[in-house]
């Protein structure tokens, strides 16, 4: 069958009764021999995550230095939080394990001076003492596999060779997420999907067959949940689908974070904690032989971007002039989203907080620059991805999707579709963001 590596979300392992959870996954199949936990996350909604409670147990001895204020609570008020909550689950499971040296440990080094990302580390260390306890399994420090360089970057072909080798001697084992180390032994974390990096770090460094990523939802959902009541769950997805969603700001699993694996080729499942038994969502390089089930795979959007739609006659005969505009761009710092064009027009989309105050010397800039015989500029728009293999070569795709919107009386402000035709980007209104992803799940949620 192969190996199976097991990353574990926050809440999946937030209390005792979630770890037993965790224990009745990991035994339930012995092709999972590696599992990479998180920090415990929050019990409920009023709760605090170890992560935020360790970020603010730094910042009570360096105020100032990281995003989370002490809130009056010293040091040792906030460490006393973090060791009942972690002696607790101990308890709870019934482990004979003394956590106590290694959380004075912690807490001796925070005191005396270690940085934030050892403090923000620190959850998930101590969260992989009690699992590999739990489990009876090995502990692996991933500061002795995962490497930064000097400056703070990721080093993956070192960090894959150490993973194999160190793994390799081990065949099972837990190995905390989020974090590894600098040359000099500091403990550096990860800025984006920490453990799930660590995830897909050590499912290619073993070489894995599936890579499990176990949290609290169904899957990745076709659409936002906040927006549309109960979407349905995507049961397979490609990669190149994923990346398309995750920019759009479908947020479950961001694409950047299982890079090692989509390299690899190595397939990613999505699984939910709480039923183990729902198949989830299957994320892998082509997908299946068979077509797929549904024409749309997924519905995402942001809102808050800007148009800056340019008008010259004979555009398409004067050479140099989309990098004329670019340039603009480039020269201010601002990035550019999409840019459709047509014979005597070309419009730039960005973000309108990449334009902050100098919306107005931009088009200036723009006007000596380009020299457009008009320049209209459309703030407060939304753009909305309708993703799916499914739609490539299926005629009829964008007739569906622009009458849906139509029956609705949603204005359309700008279409952009890809070469690759994954994917149907509209720009509307803001205020019509939520009315158009719903119009556009009806249209598609049941249908082939």
């Amino acid at each position: 069958m192969g190996i199976r590596v097991c990353k574990f979300g926050g809440s999946s392992v937030a209390d005792a009764g979630q770890l037993r959870k965790v224990r009745a996954i990991v035994e339930a199949d012995p092709d999972r021999r590696f599992v990479v936990p998180s920090a415990p996350g929050k019990r409920s909604s009023d709760d605090e995550k170890i992560t935020d409670l360790l970020y603010r147990a730094h910042a009570a001895v360096h105020p100032g230095e990281t995003r989370y204020d002490a809130r009056g609570e010293t040091l040792d008020a906030l460490f006393d939080r973090i060791a009942e909550r972690f002696t607790k689950i101990v308890a709870d499971l019934g482990l004979d394990f003394d956590l106590g040296p290694a959380l004075a440990e912690v807490h001796d080094r925070i005191r005396d001076g270690a940085g934030a990302d050892y403090a923000a580390s620190r959850g998930e260390y101590l969260s992989g003492l009690v699992i590999a306890r739990l489990l009876d399994r090995p502990f692996v420090d991933p500061a002795e596999m995962i490497r930064f360089d000097a400056t703070g970057r990721f080093q993956p072909e070192e960090t894959q060779k150490r993973v194999a080798e160190r793994l390799g001697r081990e065949g099972s084992g837990v190995v905390p997420g989020f974090y590894g180390a600098m040359p000099d032994g500091t403990i550096k974390t990860f800025s984006r999907g920490g453990s799930d990096v660590s995830g897909a770090i050590v499912a290619r460094g073993v070489q894995a067959s599936v890579y499990e990523n176990w949290t609290d939802v169904p899957g990745i959902l076709m659409t936002d949940p906040r927006i549309v009541d109960s979407p349905r769950t995507i049961e397979e997805l490609t990669y190149r689908e994923l990346r398309e969603l995750a920019y759009m700001g479908a947020t479950v699993l961001h694409d950047e974070a299982i890079f090692p694996v989509r390299e690899a080729g190595i397939p990613v499942e999505i699984r939910n904690t709480n039923d183990p038994d729902a198949p989830g969502t299957r994320i892998s390089r082509h997908g299946q032989e068979a077509a797929p089930r549904h024409l749309v795979t997924g519905i995402a959007g942001r809102k808050d971007f800007t148009i800056l739609a340019l008008e010259k006659t004979l555009m398409n005969a004067e050479i140099g002039y989309g990098r004329r505009l670019l340039s603009v761009l480039e020269r201010r710092g601002i990035s550019w989203e999409h840019m459709p064009s047509g014979i005597d027009t070309l419009s730039v989309v960005v973000k309108s907080d990449s334009v902050g105050d100098q919306l107005e010397d931009l088009v200036q800039e723009i006007q000596r620059e380009c020299e457009p015989d008009a320049i209209e500029v459309n703030p407060g728009i939304a753009l909305i991805a309708t993703v799916g293999r499914g739609m490539s070569h299926t005629p009829g795709t964008a007739a569906r999707l622009f009458g849906a919107l139509a029956r609705d009386g949603i204005n359309i402000r700008m279409i952009d579709q890809g070469s690759s035709e994954l994917n149907i980007i509209v720009g509307v209104e803001n205020e019509d963001f939520e009315r158009t992803v719903r119009a556009i799940y009806a249209a598609f949620a049941d249908g082939p």
